[in-house]
Order: C-alpha cells, then sequence, then structure tokens
C-alpha cells in the first residue's frame, strides 16, 4: 500500500512539474508575443495596415486614429494617434521601422503618437531621422514638442548611447499638388476646404494599386474628386446620434456640441454615398466609436449606397487595395 501510494504520489508530482513547465513555455511565449523584439517587415504589394482604428474618444477597444501604408522596406502611417506604439506590435512592425509620417491635419487626434513613436523607436536603435510631412503649421508643431523634450532626450542619449541620427525629425510643410516618391511609394496631397484647420486628403500609388486615406469631414466635394477610381478609400465613418435620440434615451449630452461635431465629421449614414461619387471599389471605415456596437450594424447604413466592398478592420489588420 505505501508502495502504492508512493507511486502515485510521485506521478501527481511528474505530472506537476510538467504542467508548471508548459504553463511557464506557454507564458514566455505569449510576452515574446507582446514585448519580444520584431524583425522588419517587408510589403511586396501596397497593404494599408489599421495600426488605429478608434477615435478622439477613449476607447479600449480601439487605439487612436493611424493608417499604414507598406511598401517593400517601407512603412508610412498616416496620421499618428493615441497608443501607435502598441498598434504597431499588433501589427508586428518594430516600431522603429516606419521612415515617415504624414498628416491629414494637425487636430490633437491625428499627433499625439508622434512623440511615442520617436522616442519609443528611438530606444530600439532607430539610426535615422523620421520625416513628417504636413499642412502648414507642422513644422512650428514639431519644433515646439521636440523642444518639449530636449532635456530629457538628451540625457536618455548619453546614459544609452543610443544613435544620435535616430532622434531627429526633418519636416516638409505640403499643400495642394504636393507629389513625392518614396523609394517607388507615389504620394500626392489635395488640400481640404472649409474645416475649422489646414487639412490634406492622400494619395498612394504602387504597384499598379492606390489607396486613398482622409481624416477630416469636410469638403467632400474635393475629397470626391481626389479620390475618383482609386482601389481604396479609408475614411472615417462617424455616427453622431441626433440631440432629439440622445435626449430620449436619458442620456445627458450637450446638443450645440453634438451638431458642432456633425459638422466637421462624415456621418455613417452619408460615407456609401461618398463612396460611390468617388467611384472607389472599396470602402475601408475608421475612426470608429459606438454606437452601432457590431461591424453588421456598421455596414448595413452603408450598402445601401454601396456596392463594393466595405471593411470595419480592427487594430493590426491588412487590406490589400
Amino acid at each position: 500500500m505505501t508502495v502504492r501510494l508512493f507511486a502515485l504520489l510521485l506521478a501527481a508530482a511528474v505530472l506537476s512539474v510538467g504542467w508548471f513547465a508548459s504553463c511557464v513555455i506557454w507564458r514566455a511565449a505569449e510576452l515574446n508575443e507582446l514585448i519580444g523584439p520584431l524583425e522588419p517587415r517587408r510589403f511586396d504589394r501596397l497593404t494599408v495596415i489599421a495600426v488605429g482604428t478608434g477615435s478622439p474618444y477613449e476607447n479600449p477597444e480601439r487605439l487612436g486614429p493611424s493608417t499604414g501604408i507598406g511598401w517593400h522596406e517601407e512603412v508610412t502611417l498616416v496620421d499618428v494617434g493615441r497608443g501607435v506604439a502598441e498598434g504597431l506590435r499588433l501589427a508586428k512592425i518594430p516600431v522603429s521601422q516606419p521612415a515617415r509620417v504624414v498628416l491629414t491635419s494637425l487636430m490633437p487626434e491625428n499627433t499625439v503618437g508622434l512623440d511615442d513613436l520617436l522616442y519609443t523607436g528611438w530606444r530600439q536603435d532607430r539610426a535615422r531621422a523620421v520625416e513628417v510631412v504636413g499642412p502648414p503649421g507642422t513644422r512650428e508643431w514639431v519644433e515646439h514638442l521636440t523642444a518639449a523634450y530636449r532635456t530629457g532626450r538628451e540625457a536618455l542619449g548619453e546614459a544609452l548611447a543610443l544613435p544620435a541620427p535616430g532622434m531627429e525629425v526633418r519636416v516638409i510643410e505640403a499643400g495642394e499638388g504636393f507629389t513625392a516618391d518614396w523609394n517607388g511609394l507615389h504620394a500626392r496631397a489635395a488640400a481640404l476646404q472649409g474645416g475649422p484647420i489646414p487639412a490634406l486628403v492622400w494619395r498612394f500609388e504602387a504597384g499598379g494599386r492606390s489607396v486613398v486615406v482622409s481624416g477630416v469631414g469636410w469638403d467632400e466635394e474635393r475629397l470626391v474628386t481626389f479620390a475618383q477610381g482609386a482601389d481604396m478609400l479609408v475614411h472615417e465613418a462617424v455616427y453622431v446620434p441626433p440631440p432629439e435620440d440622445v435626449e430620449d434615451a436619458g442620456v445627458v449630452a450637450d446638443p450645440e456640441r453634438l451638431r458642432r461635431e456633425a459638422d466637421i465629421h462624415t456621418s455613417l449614414l452619408g460615407i456609401g454615398a461618398l463612396g460611390r461619387d468617388a467611384g472607389v471599389d472599396a470602402l475601408v471605415l475608421t475612426r470608429m466609436r459606438p454606437p452601432p456596437f457590431y461591424d453588421i450594424q456598421v455596414t448595413s447604413y452603408v450598402d445601401d449606397d454601396f456596392a463594393g466592398p466595405v471593411y470595419v478592420p480592427e487594430d493590426g489588420d491588412e487590406l490589400f487595395p
């Protein structure tokens, strides 16, 4: 009996050790996925990366607005919202890889992640400057941002012997008709008028495909013209409830604030017609915030006006124009 009991206890101990070892291995793999080093990505076709698909409002399920354009060894980020480093991790892109940031406007939701990108990427030994291309006012804004970090940046660079070029920012101010060729990725910008701040819409072409990325909800006529015939349009689709609906639901809200929000955003109820008028093949809806709560609810609003594919990506997803 004693021998049998000993054998049972020994077997249980072996199983426990095996179970514990399996848990350790599983946890190590999980941590490596979350924080382990990432190899730079290569994109053999024009790729749209949903780095952050959320709105200016706090949302733990959707990071702030940022769309990546992948082409060969380079990643271009359109806007850099909150949590951009985490969004890049979800997309399995090293935070040191993006070569440039292009901005649709200097609205805070588009820019609050730049310091994260600059200094988190620098800690990962980025050895080249980051290029920032944006509307008028971008140079002054970047100068103020980098000046605010000067003391800590210099101390960090000296303490860790980080590569000096990696902390540099090169600024280009762009406007209507701006064009650039970034290692085979052709970029064009158009100015959107009539809003509270200068804004740009961007068109990227490579490998015979094209994608347009916009970040504001005004001057839709110019946007439609500029996006004509693109393979894919990445644009906001914001549901701002009418004040009377909010009141009926018993939610306290400022009716005037709701009206002002509706004035500067493209409505979920209108994005389908916009895509149809632009003649684009596919729509990618970003800057999302509930309601609606489910993707099928979102697409049901758009399907009546737009016949092509409608995508509501999650952070980290990739799409192909």
